[in-house]
């Protein structure tokens, strides 16, 4: 009686993690610039929310009589990561942090977006109610406000 072992062949098991090691050598660049676009969609929403509560914020100091410049995005610290950001302006604050992705508080009108390894500075003024970059014509910055 002649037995059969039954599984695969060595042969076979190296064309399998060859054609694994190629699928993984073209997926992994794509999802690396996926990560990058998702950061950057995030900050734009984030920018947007912003600056729309900013807008509806002063729209509601105007009908209650008071000064809109008086607007304060929040009451964080500095350069404090965990500290709740624009917290004045947004139902659900956003949590200050280090890294990409992340937004920290500079001082008390300017705030920083890390994209890339970089971050990118946008400036408060409660004067005129806009919530923009500080280098308006950096690559960074127009990536994330247009």
């Amino acid at each position: 009686m002649i037995k059969l072992y039954r599984g695969f062949t060595m042969v076979e098991l190296v064309f399998v993690i060859v054609v694994l090691g190629i699928l993984a050598a073209v997926a992994i660049p794509r999802l690396a610039a996926t990560r990058d676009d998702a950061e950057v969609t995030k900050a734009r929403s984030d920018i947007s929310s912003i600056r729309s509560g900013i807008s509806m914020q002063r729209s509601r100091l105007l009908m209650q009589g008071g000064d809109p410049s008086s607007l304060v995005l929040d009451s964080a610290t500095p350069n404090t990561p965990g500290e709740e950001l624009f917290s004045n302006v947004l139902e659900y604050p956003i949590i200050a942090g280090e890294g990409d992705g992340k937004w920290k508080k500079d001082d008390n009108d300017t705030y920083s977006f890390g994209l890339s390894n970089t971050w990118v500075s946008f400036d408060y003024d409660s004067s005129a109610g806009k919530f923009d970059c500080q280098d308006g014509t950096s690559e960074d910055c127009l990536a994330l406000t247009q």
